[in-house]
């Protein structure tokens, strides 16, 4: 049975104000964890080099790459360390 996307699957239950409370805490997660997997192995480091190059010891680092909520003041370091910027942006 192939896999429907959360967006799918959520969907029906948009009038939840919990559910989607939580919904988009965790996506917002879920993607904040993408953009730093991609940016540190676009850049050739391991989560070792990037812990030694933000100073954000290397287990931080794996937990945010795993969906883990975070600090901005930590994101901001990540970024830096990878030559990014942050951005915020409500929609």
């Amino acid at each position: 049975m192939p896999l429907k996307p959360l967006d799918k699957i959520f969907e029906k239950d948009r009038n939840n104000p919990t559910l989607t409370e939580s919904y988009l805490e965790e996506k917002a997660k879920l993607e904040n964890a993408l953009a730093v997997l991609k940016a540190r192995e676009a850049a050739g480091l391991t989560q070792r080099d990037l812990a030694k190059k933000s100073g954000v010891p290397q287990s931080t680092i794996a937990r945010i790459e795993k969906g883990a909520n975070t600090s901005l003041s930590t994101m901001c370091k990540i970024a830096f360390a990878l030559d990014k910027q942050v951005k915020i942006s409500l929609v």
